[in-house]
């Protein structure tokens, strides 16, 4: 379909709205509004454009994603890859943050780096550095 313009949100189901907001934030995130709904939804939205809307009703008791950490491969949504322009700049901001990477950095075949972290409800976040931008 050639009438797709782009993505409109990314929506995160998490467990508490407060430490994810919180984390976001660490990342750039502004907060929006919420709870809005009947799911209920908090939004958020980086200076960039990319917005996230949390879905606020995840099992506080899960300690695992389900998509990424057990043998069997559920299908599904795996992670968000967030586009950067200076890789390192990332890397330092997290360790200075105190956020864990879980992966990398990792060069690929093309030239490009990704690293990857996850928030406290075990949701994926690639950064991701293209070659051209290196």
């Amino acid at each position: 379909m050639k009438e797709i313009s782009g993505i409109n949100h990314i929506g995160i189901r998490v467990t508490n709205l407060e430490r994810s907001r919180k984390f976001y934030e660490q990342l750039g995130f502004v907060f929006l509004v919420g709870p809005v709904g009947p799911e209920p939804v908090a939004i958020m939205e980086h200076p960039s454009g990319v917005n996230i809307n949390f879905i606020l009703n995840a099992d506080s008791g899960i300690t695992e994603n389900i998509l990424m950490d057990v043998p069997e491969k559920h299908p599904g949504y795996t992670h968000m890859a967030l586009d950067v322009s200076d890789i390192h700049a990332i890397e330092v901001k997290l360790n200075e943050s105190g956020i864990n990477i879980t992966e990398g950095p990792v060069t690929l075949p093309d030239g490009g780096v990704m690293l990857f972290i996850r928030d406290q409800d075990y949701n994926v976040i690639e950064f991701h550095q293209s070659a051209k931008q290196l």
